[in-house]
């Protein structure tokens, strides 16, 4: 048995070292080609797969009752503070094949590393406008949310935004809808899904709410675009106890009936959205504006929507509420450099003000910034910006019985590659 085996082994050892003497030595030129052939293979693998990103340092100061966006809040409350810090740090990974692409982006600060985008898009495989997303994305809602953090002129978004839409980002799907870019109706877009409804924490309830919003933009001979749009969200949110507050004159009055608990409050709103901007000697000019309204079903000290990862077992207070912003932003002629003005306002509860029944959730506020704006080059930008913020006044709230003093500074440094 053992010189069977040995005979095998033998006849094999020969067999493979005769095919090897029968196989021709490549040339140069076909060794080149081979190596060439491979590089070409390992470009396009590379060409499908994209990285960019950006960073943002900052400097900020604020008075004794301000809220910072770096750093952590006041060590001293009857004193003015200031903090440094990384407010984002984004790197996008993007890798598409075809018509399908898969999208991660990874937040980096000093607090930790969060995810922002995960998820897939498949265009048409006519057009290539009409997408289907699903996974961790942008709310379709008007058009600040989308704007990206690191060509926003201003340091954050508008207070109703950061309060409505925490996070900017939902999980869900959704499905754009667009002309090709050669016919006349590739002006209108239209953008329409169902989400989770709590940021980017995970679900937490059965129930899927609908965002949609509906688009124009035009461009005007080669120095003018126009553009508009109305969104709508229609959802609900959980109800975590029977006592569910609302509005009867100008106080809430409680209903506390044992069914309310599980039920979902009706969560609606109702947005319009326009931006222009024109060419000139001046300089480029732009002016964009949203107005938001409608009813915010939340806790009784804030108006803020859910986006915590359990259930909410708090007191449901529904509100009717508005606001919106308007950003003026005029490049300084032929100089890198724009000056900005932005107001910005949020009334959460349009139905009582001031010392009627209000609660810290039913405090309205407005916002008034202006600020330069430094292109250094291409990728480096540097923004100086002040925030005169002022809120509604209540005697019956102690917190809030003269206006808070929570002006803010912001100096940052962009580099985005």
């Amino acid at each position: 048995m053992k010189k069977s085996i040995a005979t095998l082994f033998c006849c094999l050892c020969i067999m493979t070292t005769y095919a090897q003497l029968e196989e021709p030595e490549l040339t140069p030129v076909e060794k080149l080609e081979q190596k060439t052939e491979t590089l070409e293979s390992a470009v396009q693998k590379l060409q499908k797969f994209k990285v960019s990103g950006y960073i943002q340092t900052q400097y900020q100061y604020g008075e004794k009752d301000a809220s910072l966006k770096v750093g952590s809040a006041n060590e001293n409350s009857e004193e003015a503070f200031n903090r440094i810090g990384i407010r984002r740090g984004r790197i996008k990974f993007v890798y598409e094949e075809g018509i399908v692409s898969a999208t991660f982006q990874p937040d980096i600060t000093e607090k930790g590393v969060s995810f922002k985008d995960a998820f897939l898009a498949v265009k048409d495989p006519w057009a290539g406008t009409s997408v289907l997303k699903a996974g961790i994305f942008d709310r379709p809602f008007g058009d600040e949310i989308s704007f990206s953090s690191s060509r926003r002129e201003s340091p954050e978004r508008s207070t109703i935004f950061q309060t409505l839409f925490p996070e900017e980002r939902d999980l869900g799907a959704s499905l754009t809808l667009q002309a090709a870019k050669t016919s006349p109706w590739n002006i209108l877009k239209l953008e329409a899904g169902l989400f989770a409804g709590n940021g980017i924490k995970q679900e937490t309830d059965s129930r899927l709410d609908f965002i949609g919003h509906l688009s124009v933009a035009k461009a005007i001979g080669s120095d003018m675009k126009i553009g508009g749009g109305v969104s709508y969200y229609n959802g609900g949110v959980y109800q975590g106890t029977e006592n569910i507050y609302s509005i009867a004159g100008k106080a809430f009055v409680l209903n506390n009936n044992a069914d309310n608990k599980g039920q979902f409050a009706k969560r609606e709103y109702v947005g319009v959205d326009a931006q222009f901007s024109v060419m000139s000697a001046l300089g480029m000019t732009q002016l964009r504006g949203e107005y938001l309204f409608g009813e915010q079903p939340a806790a009784k000290g804030n108006s803020k929507s859910p986006n915590a990862s359990t259930l909410p077992t708090i007191d449901t207070y529904n509100r009717n509420f508005s606001g919106g912003y308007v950003v003026f932003v005029q490049d300084i002629g032929a100089l890198p450099v724009s000056a900005v003005l932005k107001y910005d306002w949020y009334n959460p509860n349009t139905k009582i003000s001031g010392n009627e029944d209000v609660t810290n959730g039913d405090i309205a506020v407005n916002t008034f910034g202006f600020g330069l704006l430094w292109r250094a080059n291409a990728n480096l930008k540097l923004t100086a910006y002040y925030e005169i913020n002022k809120n509604e006044t209540s005697a019956g709230i102690d917190k809030y019985t003269e206006d808070l003093k929570d002006n803010v500074f912001t100096l940052r440094l962009q580099y985005k590659f």
